[in-house]
């Protein structure tokens, strides 16, 4: 049978509790979408023959992914702020187990 312990309270802390948006994911997707945002709007135009559409489209998705990647980490930072702003406060302490057979 394990047995759980009361913590002191000497021993408990005041920690913040939050949900936070995970950034990795905003630049996956925004990067994503980046790439298919540019892949539209370079296949909606002729490209110049003597250039060829690889190219351009390269050229091209170097500003619209970075750009897109900027827009989601913007809106990652804000979230982030809206996260902070709602963060509870709960009070926190370990318990130990003890086996008692």
């Amino acid at each position: 049978m394990t047995v759980m312990t009361e913590v002191p309270p000497e021993d408990r802390q005041r920690v913040s509790v939050r949900r936070s948006p995970r950034l990795s994911a905003f630049v996956l997707v925004f990067g994503v979408l980046g790439f298919f945002g540019t892949l539209v709007v370079t296949g909606l135009y002729p490209s110049d023959p003597s250039v060829g559409f690889a190219t351009l489209f390269a050229y091209f998705a170097l500003y619209g992914i970075t750009g897109t990647i900027a827009v989601g980490i913007i809106l990652w930072l804000l979230l982030d702020i809206r996260s902070r702003r709602r963060a509870r406060n709960v009070d926190m302490g370990r318990e130990t187990k003890s086996d008692t057979s």
